[in-house]
């Protein structure tokens, strides 16, 4: 049932890089402006999470679910009947504050129900609402809006979340968090300096992975240009191999740590994204840079997730995953604001070396750190419940 809710989120964060053209035509803005949408979406989400995440901590989690994706429903309702551009963006702010609340509540209700031996596959489960939504949900509202217009895909994803909303209310087990004392209390990660490190290189690295998808129709443009369809097959091979790359980096985390998987699809991503700019010029290679980057890029959420839960507070469970969704989401908005101003200055094949740039950055701060923290102080933190 959790990971119902976090479909309906993730078909709603990543379709809008399927639909940018439509809605720029649409609106009479430029592509780039239309990806402000993305940008308004993520630093709405990132803003939002962790102070709704520490005002609700010691809510139920069903309360905080079933809450958080009302308000994401309206949001998305708010964006579809939207006539102005203007309240467009608005809508998007409304839709973020529910679409953050829910999915680090879900994640953390998911590592609580597991515990700490299969942390990483509970939460890579919870996520698979996420990768998922690449494979159905995006695709799907990208051939919709294609064949109607964006607004059409926008009343799905509403009709998905209060699909989910009902579910979570349905199924999913009243449960309440241990919070760590009063208000304030909830607050100590943020002086927890192995949890700021983690946080940090979650925000370097989506960075560089969002750069790239944000403007995708820009990246594979010599081949979708003329072919818009082929934007939607893209899009559905880079979420099946996202899928498949989350559901491994979750089982490879419990086993081996979650460190090591984070390096290992770090460099296997800088790799593909430097060699887009030769790929994208043919239809088989980009279709295949779209897998390989898919796999590498969606088996770095789960392990990132895993280490900053092991190291949390007790009672800050929540707090904690609010505050990754958070930096996760200001990494996205970044990334679009970057994007837009290499497009503005650069050639469109320069966005994923761009993105390579900032994911060898973040694998630079994981080796740094990995070296730093002793194996005693690891093996405590893997088994912290």
């Amino acid at each position: 049932m959790l990971t119902l809710g976090t479909f309906a989120v993730g078909t709603d964060a990543f379709v809008i890089a399927g639909v940018l053209p439509s809605v720029a035509s649409t609106m009479q803005v430029s592509v780039a402006a239309a990806g402000q949408l993305v940008t308004v979406f993520s630093l709405a989400y990132a803003l939002s999470t962790p102070v709704l995440g520490a005002l609700t901590a010691h809510w139920p989690r069903r309360t905080s679910l079933v809450l958080a994706m009302l308000a994401f429903v309206i949001g998305n309702a708010w964006t579809a009947l939207a006539q102005g551009f203007d309240m467009v963006l608005l809508s998007r702010v409304v839709a973020a504050a529910g679409a953050g609340l829910y999915t680090a509540t879900a994640s953390a209700t998911a590592a609580t129900l597991a515990g700490p031996q299969r942390r990483g596959q509970a939460i890579a489960l919870v996520m698979l609402g996420l990768t998922s939504s690449l494979v159905l949900g995006a695709p799907l509202g990208t051939a919709i809006s294609a064949l109607w217009n964006w607004r059409f895909t926008l009343w799905l994803v509403t009709a998905l979340g209060a699909v989910a909303g009902v579910a979570v209310a349905l199924r999913v087990p009243p449960l309440r968090e241990a919070a760590a004392g009063g208000f304030a209390a909830r607050f100590a990660p943020l002086r927890d300096r192995v949890v700021l490190g983690a946080l940090l290189r979650t925000m370097v690295v989506f960075t560089g992975v969002y750069i790239p998808y944000t403007y995708i129709s820009a990246v594979y443009a010599p081949v979708t240009a003329t072919r818009p369809q082929l934007l939607t097959l893209i899009l559905l091979l880079f979420g099946i191999a996202g899928t498949a790359g989350n559901l491994l980096a979750g089982r490879l985390a419990d086993r081996i740590g979650p460190t090591r998987v984070i390096a290992m699809g770090s460099a296997g991503l800088i790799a593909i994204f430097l060699a887009i700019p030769w790929l994208r010029g043919s239809v088989p290679l980009a279709l295949l840079a779209a897998v390989v980057s898919g796999v590498f890029a969606f088996s770095l959420t789960t392990p990132q997730q895993h280490h900053i839960l092991a190291h949390a507070p007790p009672g800050t469970q929540s707090f904690v995953t609010a505050l990754y969704q958070a930096v996760l989401y200001f990494a996205v908005s970044l990334s679009g604001a970057l994007g837009a101003l290499a497009l503005q200055f650069l050639d469109a094949r320069l966005l994923a070396p761009l993105g390579a740039a900032f994911v060898a950055v973040s694998l630079a701060l994981v080796i740094a750190a990995a070296r730093g923290e002793s194996p005693a102080s690891t093996q405590a933190a893997c088994t912290n419940p």
